[in-house]
């Protein structure tokens, strides 16, 4: 755990030396020796925006990235300043190995990571707690965001073999700040960042962020706007304990953009326009999206070798939708497909719906107990971690409700239609699922050059699926024991070689309104992983790679002999891949982000042909990414330039309808100086420089395949005061 700042003993500490320094010299002088005073040489590095040593999303408390047998990156709070990152999205675009999964304008967001897709249940954390991923979590309290790539079964339980974001939150120090920023549209943004340490011993430390911004979007009818405030608490109790408590609460209001679909189910939208909003309503509201989460900590250290810790959260989404949706041609001439699944019609034709889903509220709890120590056995030296946890998430939802009101055209300016005057259902319970853990694990030195981690998580299941009627649907109990094991060798300090073995539980999809068994939430299934890699720190700079294979049961929609289709759990999807990456001063005045993933991404043994032999959909062969921060000569002047490459990606099941390669350029300068005798930074990013059009997203939602296109260009302009 990090000590917080506290003034006094700081001044303390530097004081006492410097007086011995001043001191001795004068006592030397009084009794008449000779005074020599040596030379004495000051230096130091400047830390780097885009290396960062240590995370804690790998384990059970923070670790540095070279002894961790995984791969994870991390995005600092400096990196997210001078990128001026608002969504998740922004962030993870520096890693080559995360593609967007569903992430519709005005909605909340969702990633694929080595080419399997995070589930909003359980891929996303806070402080190492579990939060609903209904939700597009503030950036303004974050100090860094980390990204575990793979399995984490060992850590989290049941999750996806995707892997697991963690937003650390920033901890209380003395710090006031304000930023305000616009784009080009004319946006309006303001964030404070207020905090410091109180009591008779500094002992009480707060943090307060607060931020409104309103939003303007590229996309027409599509602006809204976002409200945030959060707060941070440190108490040190004594010397042995310590409590941390966090709460934050967003709400944001704006109009959700619908993804484009295939023509006639086999070509691609012609002259589609990002900032076109397909199926406008006038009485469509913006999707209002009310998010809370708490999370506390309480830490005893009992020895330096031994301490305990407790700790508890809450995370809570409610999301309001009201929107006019443009979907599929069911309604229209010249709209056929066997079977029948949604995409415009060839002469791009579409439906639009009065879809409607108020009130739909997710909730997670999660409380955890752990006890981590370090002790020897003969020659082997141990660091035990062991604990248990306890887990439920719940899903309320209204009955489904989407009307037909008219239909449109991406080549037409869309008619006004009146909305259903049907009434919306009573919010029923959907999902109570419900994880109970042990755990454990060993980090086992054998000497200076191997190590070795062993652990396991028995996860016991029990899972309560209903049907829109309140009637039970599925009752799953399940307990299964994922292991974790990984062989470290260092062969220099610093140069760590591993390879690792994981296994993990994933929740079951859930099938779509095109299915026979419409509704149905599939059982859990199990996923497994083999990872071998290399980090090499070498000056300021840090190296790693990782190859990996990752196999999950594949879940889809199978299409049967009388031309419907059933959701099923058959065959399954294994990806192998290569990532690389480098961070860190690559000169004394240029610092890097750059990496590269390529993803053999195939599914075997589904029982349809069509679906194997091929990528995967929305899963590209290679990815990179490059981030550069470059400072000139000029004080307090630098250049910031980026670029993402993304190959050619399939936009169906059956690899018969392919997406460009795109290249996106990104630019920008920061500017730090003293205005008005205050600590002012000046940023200017500009993304997309050249005006790129691209495919950006082309997955799969609840069965059907969206197209989604990447951002024209964008520019902001912010200014952060530091009094």
């Amino acid at each position: 755990m990090t000590t917080p700042y506290r003034p006094a003993a700081a001044f303390t500490r530097r004081l006492l030396p410097l007086s011995i320094a001043f001191a001795s010299p004068w006592l030397a002088a009084q009794e008449g020796e000779p005074l020599t005073l040596d030379a004495v040489k000051v230096s130091g590095e400047q830390t780097s925006a885009y290396q960062v040593q240590s995370a804690s999303v790998g384990g059970f408390n923070e670790t540095p990235l070279r002894d961790t047998p995984a791969s994870i990156s991390v995005f600092s709070e400096q990196m997210l300043k001078n990128q001026q990152a608002r969504l998740l999205s922004e962030v993870l675009r520096n890693d080559a190995s995360v593609g967007d999964s569903y992430a519709p304008i005005g909605y909340y967001e969702n990633f694929v990571v080595r080419g399997f897709s995070l589930n909003a249940a359980n891929s996303y954390r806070i402080n190492g707690r579990s939060i609903t991923g209904e939700q597009n979590v503030a950036l303004e309290n974050k100090e860094q965001v980390e990204l575990l790539k793979g399995l984490s079964g060992l850590q989290s339980g049941v999750s996806e073999p995707a892997g697991v974001v963690n937003y650390k939150t920033k901890r209380p120090e003395d710090v006031r700040s304000v930023t305000v920023s616009t784009n080009e549209h004319g946006e309006r943004y303001i964030a404070t960042d207020v905090g410091g340490w109180f009591g008779s011993e500094k002992q009480f430390g707060l943090r307060a962020n607060v931020a409104h911004e309103d939003i303007r979007s590229y996309v027409e009818h599509a602006d809204g706007q976002r409200d945030f405030a959060s707060l941070a608490f440190d108490w040190n109790i004594n010397d042995q304990s310590t409590l941390q408590l966090d709460v934050e609460y967003q709400t944001k209001e704006q109009r959700s953009v619908p993804g484009y679909q295939l023509l006639g189910g086999t070509e691609l939208p012609h002259d589609a326009s990002p900032r076109k909003l397909l199926g406008y309503q006038r009485w469509s509201n913006p999707v209002g999206i009310d998010s809370l989460n708490m999370s506390g900590r309480y830490e005893y250290r009992f020895s330096d070798d031994w301490k305990a810790s407790l700790s508890a959260s809450r995370s809570r989404v409610v999301i309001d939708d009201y929107s006019a949706f443009a979907y599929g041609c069911y309604y229209q001439s010249s709209c056929s497909s066997t079977p029948v699944t949604g995409h415009f019609n060839s002469d791009g034709g579409y439906d639009i719906y009065d879809f409607r889903s108020p009130d739909d509220t997710r909730r997670n709890d999660e409380v955890e107990a752990s006890m981590t120590g370090r002790f020897d056995t003969g020659w082997l030296k141990h660091e035990l971690t062991l604990g248990t946890s306890a887990f439920r998430r719940t899903v309320d939802t209204r009955p489904y409700f989407s009307e037909y009101v008219g239909s449109g055209n991406i080549n037409q300016a869309t008619e006004t239609f009146a909305p259903s005057d049907l009434p919306v259902g009573h919010t029923e319970r959907r999902l109570d699922s419900r994880q109970y853990g042990l755990f454990a694990t060993d980090r086992i030195s054998f000497d200076e050059h191997w190590q070795t981690i062993v652990g396991g998580r028995q996860v016991r299941l029990d899972e309560k699926a209903y049907n829109e009627d309140g009637s039970d649907n599925r009752h799953t109990q399940r307990s299964v024991f994922l292991p974790q094991a990984a062989l470290i060798y260092k062969p220099i300090d610093t140069v760590s070689l591993y390879t690792s073995y994981s296994k993990g539980l994933s929740l079951g999809g859930t099938a779509s309104v095109f299915d026979s068994n419409i509704g149905d939430i599939l059982a859990p299934t199990i996923s497994r992983q083999l990872e071998a890699g290399v980090k090499y720190d070498w000056r300021r700079m840090s190296f790693s790679a990782a190859v990996f294979q990752t196999r999950q049961a594949y879940q889809y929609s199978k299409p049967n002999d009388d031309g419907s289709l059933t959701f099923v759990q058959q065959g399954q999807q294994k990806n192998t891949g290569l990532e690389l990456s480098a961070n860190g001063w690559l000169t004394s005045q240029l610092q890097i982000a750059a990496s590269a993933a390529a993803i053999k991404a195939r599914v075997e043994d589904s029982g349809t042909a069509a679906y194997e032999g091929h990528q995967a959909i929305n899963v590209p062969r290679f990815r990179g990414s490059l981030s550069a921060d470059y400072s000139l000569p000029i004080p307090g002047l630098a250049l910031l330039g980026g670029v993402q490459y993304s190959a050619s990606k399939s936009a169906n099941r059956e690899g018969s309808v392919k997406v460009d390669d795109y290249t996106v350029f990104n630019a920008g300068s920061r500017y730090s100086t003293r205005f008005e005798g205050y600590d002012t930074v000046f940023r200017l990013t500009v993304d997309n420089l050249f005006d790129k059009r691209y495919w950006r997203d082309v997955g799969e939602y609840l069965g059907d395949d969206y197209l989604f296109l990447g951002a024209p260009r964008t520019a902001r302009l912010s200014a952060t005061v530091s009094f």
